[in-house]
């Protein structure tokens, strides 16, 4: 998710959902160390509960990072082991790492000697075309014993070759029940599975088995579904779910603050809700207004206002409707 879950994302979708524990997209060690660490870490304090991704394979960095982070105020540390891009592999880390399980258990245990936040790992069911349940089993097995209690997995095997990150998304089969018989044999263990669920449905069906479900490009996409968990998982009263058109309005307020304190352009903040009215009448014409460039002056009230005519106009005369110049 780099690149996308940035904290404008997590603004929104906290506002979406109260209860869903938010996590960063992935940010090296290396930019940490040697970059901007206040543009990387800095976050809307409205996002908690919130979760800072590590990528990295160096025990030193990442406990001075996950230091960093403790002190900037995530709540969680998660390693990422679960990348498959051939960029994170020359960083020697990403799902890689669960080819040296006594490495990752180094950086986490060195991570969890100088933080009081949970140290949490993210990582596949095995790489390449191996299927061994052992390999998992036992990577699992040492990660654990070095701090980590929570595992974030993805139901799939990484191809660390030959596969461009999109397709190691799509062409490595699911295999849930790898996931389910982690928990069964480690009962004491938080078990999260991540991997190709899309409804309700199947998050409730997958709740049967482990403690979590982390959703990522389905929740990006079609955003709305977010709206429909505290009431379907923790138990909210209908009543409080969030309003479509209130979360918009609330989305305009955030975009001009951060123009008035920042500098930050709003379309880089709206393309982050453009899933927002996902299968409704006018969701196209809406998104058209949104990504337009000709709007970029305009406040982002003026530009939702025209955004809804725009959704709720219909063609005439057999003429497309097209977004006026601004």
């Amino acid at each position: 998710m780099m690149d996308w879950t940035d904290r404008h994302c997590r603004y929104f979708h906290r506002l979406l959902t109260r209860k869903a524990l938010l996590y960063t997209e992935m940010v090296t060690t290396g930019a940490l160390v040697h970059g901007d660490v206040p543009r990387h870490l800095r976050f809307n304090a409205e996002e908690h509960p919130v979760a800072l991704q590590l990528g990295g394979s160096e025990p030193a960095d990442l406990a001075h990072c996950a230091r960093l982070g403790e002190q900037w105020g995530y709540n969680e540390i998660n390693l990422n082991c679960g990348c498959p891009s051939e960029r994170v592999q020359r960083g020697a880390f990403g799902a890689c790492l669960m080819a040296e399980p006594a490495l990752v258990a180094d950086c986490v245990k060195a991570m969890v000697d100088v933080v009081s936040v949970p140290v949490t790992v993210k990582h596949r069911i095995g790489i390449d075309r191996g299927e061994d349940y052992g390999f998992v089993r036992d990577f699992v097995g040492q990660v654990s014993a070095a701090g980590c209690s929570v595992f974030i997995v993805h139901a799939r095997n990484a191809w660390l070759k030959g596969l461009s990150p999109k397709e190691n998304r799509e062409v490595p089969p699911l295999r849930y029940a790898t996931v389910h018989r982690l928990k069964a044999e480690f009962p004491d263990l938080t078990i999260i599975i991540n991997g190709g669920i899309t409804t309700t449905e199947q998050v409730q069906e997958q709740l049967h088995h482990v403690d979590g479900v982390m959703l990522g490009r389905e929740a990006y996409h079609n955003p709305w579904w977010l709206a429909s968990w505290d009431t379907s998982f923790w138990g909210d009263s209908v009543q409080d779910a969030p309003d479509r058109e209130d979360i918009e309005r609330q989305m305009c307020d955030y975009m001009a603050r951060e123009a008035a304190q920042h500098g930050t352009a709003w379309r880089g903040v709206a393309r982050h809700m453009l899933g927002l009215r996902h299968g409704l009448p006018g969701a196209r014409l809406w998104r058209q207004v949104w990504s337009d460039h000709r709007m970029r002056d305009l406040h982002p009230h003026a530009v939702m206002e025209k955004a809804h005519a725009m959704a709720s106009a219909r063609p005439s005369d057999g003429q497309a409707l097209a977004v006026a110049h601004v």
